[in-house]
């Protein structure tokens, strides 16, 4: 009789083709990537029926410090997450449970930290960030109720989702995710319209952010308490506090670097913000949409190697290098189809596109709105250039973490942001103006991926001579 029960964990993981292993832990997170980045756009696409532009150029400000939560996630999330899945590997799940509660209470800490710290310099902060005086007010109210007072369920929200995908629970991690995106879509119009007086429209987005995430929050930790009877996962104070100093540092080195690579990608995108308030708040308003559309084809491929890192961190470890090959491969490829297709769609409808978020008929200047999605649909054409070698950076710094990687991790992440796109943005902006801006990140990211091809083969080669 043909057995059809479902595949273990571990079944997933180490014996389940490559393909259907690959399909199963990343479509969830493709469909919980696209519905956050849905709920992300909704608050840009709600604030563009307003037809006001300053409010958009708002948003776009805040966008790097609400991003920074990924960064910070990241740290506990990613480190901690690769960690788990790598002691499954060896058949270390005492020590998995100690490293997943770990995690947990570090992601409290880290957030409340960070919230105290923008609560401190929220003003000065903005001003830094490009806020002008017709965008500053807009700004300090999205940033202070989702930022200040919704980095903790946001940021504990992403590091339980990623405990749960790499023990295999990507389902759950998914669901959680998706529930905050979906909530999103539904009370951004009621609290921007409905609830709150015209003008506020803003401050209500940020509320239906901060409410939509607490409620995810809540979710994922209802699905973190309810795997950690079955699986090496714990929220138990007591299991912190056993996690023996060798784990820490193994977390460390993985969770430093991946929250580096994030807050960096945020560096980067607050210069970007900050070169275009230099040229005015058309233009910043315009990279805000752009930077938002183009997170499309990056959020599948994020979903695919986050999908991926679990995959490859078991096999690692427990030394099946064909089948870490093969999923290394299978995942490469699938992304660069959805990066080429991305380009095709985005050259021909760029217009269309970024229209969909600013209204030319409902602010009190129409001819603004016009010269910001003019230059929007520009700026989206030379960017979307960017997207398959994107895929390859991105897919190198998964691999690289998956295999606990950090140093070159954090080696990839300096050479990709500090060395190639920082410089190069403030270059090609000077002599080219705010095109050069724009074709600043296509240009960076083409040259970090020969390195990232060159780091990632180099780093396989020797893990495999190592284990031989």
């Amino acid at each position: 009789m043909t057995n059809t029960s479902k595949p273990s964990k571990q079944e997933l993981f180490a014996s389940v083709p490559v393909p259907k292993a690959l399909l199963t832990m990343a479509v969830p997170t493709i469909i919980s990537q696209i519905i956050n980045l849905v709920y992300n756009m909704v608050d840009a696409f709600f604030i563009g029926r307003t037809g006001n532009p300053y409010m958009m150029a708002a948003t776009s400000i805040t966008l790097t410090l609400v991003m920074m939560n990924v960064a910070l996630a990241n740290l506990f999330g990613i480190g901690g997450g690769s960690l788990v899945a790598r002691l499954m590997g060896v058949s270390k799940n005492e020590e998995a449970k100690h490293v997943s509660a770990f995690s947990f209470y570090g992601a409290i800490a880290i957030a409340l930290l960070y919230s105290t710290l923008i609560a401190v310099f929220l003003t000065p902060l903005l001003r830094f960030l490009g806020a002008s005086d017709a965008t500053i007010g807009y700004a300090r109210m999205y940033t202070l109720i989702v930022v200040v007072f919704g980095s903790l369920p946001a940021i504990l929200s992403q590091v339980s989702a990623h405990l749960l995908r790499n023990t295999g629970f990507s389902g759950q991690a998914s669901t959680g995710l998706s529930l905050g995106g979906i909530l999103n879509i539904f009370l951004d119009p009621l609290f921007m319209f409905v609830i709150m007086p015209k003008g506020q429209e803003v401050t209500g987005a940020a509320v239906a952010t901060a409410l939509s995430n607490t409620i995810a929050c809540l979710y994922l930790l209802f699905a973190l308490r309810k795997a950690s009877a079955g699986s090496p996962l714990s929220m138990r104070f007591a299991d912190a506090r056993a996690i023996i100093p060798n784990n820490i540092r193994a977390l460390f080195s993985v969770g430093i670097p991946s929250a580096l690579l994030t807050g960096l990608f945020d560096l980067a995108s607050i210069c970007v913000n900050i070169l275009a308030s230099a040229h005015n708040d058309l233009v910043l308003a315009a990279m805000g949409i752009v930077m938002k559309v183009e997170r499309v084809p990056n959020a599948v491929n994020i979903g695919i190697c986050q999908g991926m890192l679990p995959i490859v961190a078991y096999n690692y470890s427990s030394g099946d290098h064909r089948r870490m090959q093969d999923t290394i491969n299978t995942a490469r490829n699938s992304g660069l189809a959805v990066s080429f297709l991305c380009i095709v769609l985005f050259q021909l409808f760029a217009s269309n596109v970024t229209r969909f978020f600013l209204s030319t008929s409902a602010g009190a200047d129409p001819a603004d709105a016009l010269q910001t999605i003019a230059f929007a649909a520009l700026f989206l054409r030379i960017r979307s250039f960017a997207s398959p070698v994107q895929l390859l950076n991105y897919h190198t710094s998964f691999c690289m973490q998956a295999m606990g990687k950090g140093k070159e991790t954090m080696l990839h992440a300096f050479v990709r942001e500090l060395f190639l796109y920082i410089p190069l943005m403030f270059i090609l902006d000077r002599v080219f103006g705010e095109t050069g801006l724009a074709a600043a990140l296509p240009v960076a990211e083409a040259c970090a991926s020969v390195f990232a091809l060159w780091l990632l083969s180099r780093t396989i080669r020797k893990s495999k001579s190592q284990t031989a």
